[in-house]
C-alpha cells in the first residue's frame, strides 16, 4: 500500500538514514529516491556526510527550502514489488513511482463524468434475487457488480482512481464495451466486483408453511382418500435455497488478463482489513502504467518476432523460388539441346538422300525427301533466334515471368 509523507516528514527521513537504505526500505532504486528529492526540493545528505557522521565529526543539514507556488506538501510513495520483474517493467514502475510521489493520495478527488453515469445507473439497477448485487455493463460505463448500498463508497473508489490516473497521463474513456483505461495507445478494460458470504438457509414462516401443507397434501395424497388425478397436488415437494448470500462490502479491482511474454504484472487489487481500495487509487494507478509497459513490450516484442518469422519465411520462399526457375530452364535448354540434336540429323539425313536423287527424281523417296525438307525448315525457324523468343515468351522463361507457376510452402 502506497505510503503518503509532508514535505518536512520525508526531509527529516531522508537526513534519518542513508538514501541506500532508504531505498531497499521503500523498494526503490536509489536513482528513483533522489529524482523524487529533486522532484519536491528536498535537499539530501552530501556525499562522505554519514561517514563523518558515524566519525564523530561535527556535521550539518542543508536547510529545507521554501515551498513554491503550486507545489504540493504531500509526497506519496506507492508500493513496490518485491519480485524480480524484467529491466523495461522495473524501469517503468519506478518512473511510474517517480511520477506518483505528487499525487494528493487523501484528498477528495474530482468527479469523472463516466464514473458519476455508472453509478447513477448503480443506483437505478435492481439486485439480483440471490446475492443482492447489482449489475452495470454496457459502453461506456465502468463494468460492475456490486451491492446498490456500496454506490456512495464505490464513487469515492472509482473518482481516486480515476484521478490518480490522470496524473500519470492515465485517461478513463469509453469504448465499444465497457469503460476502459488509456495510456500510451494502450486500451486495458477493468471491472470492480463486491464479495459475498454465504449462510446455511435458515427457511422463513411462509417457507415453514408451505412445507406443511405439501406434507398435508402428500398425507392425504397417499392415503387414496382424494382422487388419483387431483391436480391440485405435485408429487414434488417445494424447493428453497441451500444457501443465502449477503454482500460483505469488501471490493476487488481486476484488470483484464491478457498474456503476456516474459512479465506478469499486477492485476488484482482487493479490499483487506488495513488496505482499502480507495487507499490504493495510487497503486493501482501505477500498476496501469506498468502493464501498459508491459502490454506496449510484448505487442513490440511479438511484432519483432512476427518481422523475424515472416523474413525468414520470405528467405526460404527465395530459395525454393531460385531452384524452382533454374529447374525450369535446365529442363527448357535440355529439351532444346535434344531438338537441335534431332534438327542436326535431319539436315544430314536430307542432305544425304538429296545428293543420291537426281534433280526430276520421282517415287517414294523423293516424297520423302520434300517432306523431311518441309519439316527441316519448320525446326530451323523454330530453333532461330526470333523463333526461340517467341517460344520462350510462351513458356514465360528467361524473363521476369521466370518463376511462373511457383507456389510459395503456404500453399503446400
Amino acid at each position: 500500500m502506497s505510503r503518503t509523507f509532508t514535505r518536512e516528514e520525508f526531509y527529516d527521513l531522508v537526513w534519518s538514514k542513508p538514501m541506500t537504505h532508504l531505498a531497499k526500505e521503500f523498494v526503490l532504486s536509489d536513482v528513483a529516491l533522489h529524482k523524487i528529492c529533486r522532484k519536491h526540493a528536498i535537499p539530501n545528505p552530501p556525499l562522505g556526510w554519514w561517514a563523518k557522521k558515524a566519525a564523530g565529526k561535527p556535521v550539518k543539514r542543508i536547510p529545507l527550502p521554501k515551498m513554491k507556488t503550486g507545489d504540493v506538501d504531500r509526497i506519496t510513495i506507492a508500493s513496490g514489488e518485491l519480485k524480480a520483474e524484467p529491466e523495461l517493467i522495473a524501469e517503468a514502475r519506478e518512473n511510474a513511482r517517480v511520477l506518483a510521489s505528487t499525487i494528493e493520495a487523501g484528498d477528495e478527488p474530482p468527479s469523472n463524468p463516466i464514473v458519476e453515469r455508472t453509478i447513477g445507473k448503480l443506483r437505478k439497477a435492481k439486485p439480483a434475487p440471490v446475492t443482492g448485487l447489482a449489475s452495470v455493463e454496457q459502453p461506456g460505463l465502468i463494468k460492475i457488480e456490486v451491492a446498490p448500498d456500496s454506490a456512495e463508497r464505490l464513487q469515492l473508489v472509482l473518482n481516486r482512481i480515476a484521478a490518480a490516473g490522470a496524473a500519470l497521463g492515465i485517461g478513463l474513456v469509453k469504448t465499444d464495451k465497457a469503460a476502459a483505461f488509456e495510456c500510451d495507445g494502450e486500451t486495458i478494460g477493468f471491472s470492480i466486483s463486491e464479495a459475498t458470504r454465504h449462510e446455511k438457509h435458515v427457511l422463513t414462516e411462509k417457507e415453514v408453511a408451505e412445507e406443511a401443507a405439501y406434507r398435508k397434501k402428500r398425507e392425504k395424497y397417499w392415503s387414496k382418500s382424494a382422487s388419483w388425478d387431483d391436480e391440485d397436488f405435485s408429487i414434488f415437494p417445494p424447493r428453497f435455497p441451500e444457501w443465502d448470500y449477503y454482500p460483505t462490502g469488501q471490493f476487488s479491482f481486476e484488470l483484464e488478463h491478457t498474456y503476456l511474454m516474459g512479465a506478469s504484472p499486477r492485476r488484482s487489487y482487493r479490499d483487506a482489513k488495513v488496505q482499502r481500495l480507495e487507499k490504493m487509487a495510487v497503486d493501482i494507478a501505477v500498476g496501469i502504467k506498468v502493464l501498459v509497459a508491459a502490454r506496449k513490450e510484448d505487442r513490440l516484442r511479438r511484432e519483432a518476432d512476427a518481422r523475424q518469422r515472416e523474413e525468414e519465411r520470405q528467405r526460404r520462399e527465395s530459395v525454393l523460388r531460385r531452384k524452382h526457375i533454374d529447374e525450369r530452364r535446365a529442363k527448357a535448354l535440355d529439351s532444346l539441346l535434344e531438338e537441335m540434336a534431332s534438327l542436326d540429323r535431319l539436315r544430314r539425313f536430307v542432305s544425304s538422300l538429296r545428293a543420291e536423287l537426281k534433280a526430276d527424281a520421282s517415287g517414294r523417296v523423293a516424297i520423302l525427301v520434300t517432306f523431311a525438307e518441309e519439316k527441316l525448315a519448320r525446326r530451323e525457324l523454330a530453333l532461330s533466334a526470333d523463333g526461340l523468343e517467341r517460344r520462350l515468351k510462351e513458356s514465360r522463361l528467361f524473363a521476369e515471368d521466370d518463376d511462373h507457376d511457383f507456389r510459395s510452402p503456404a500453399y503446400y
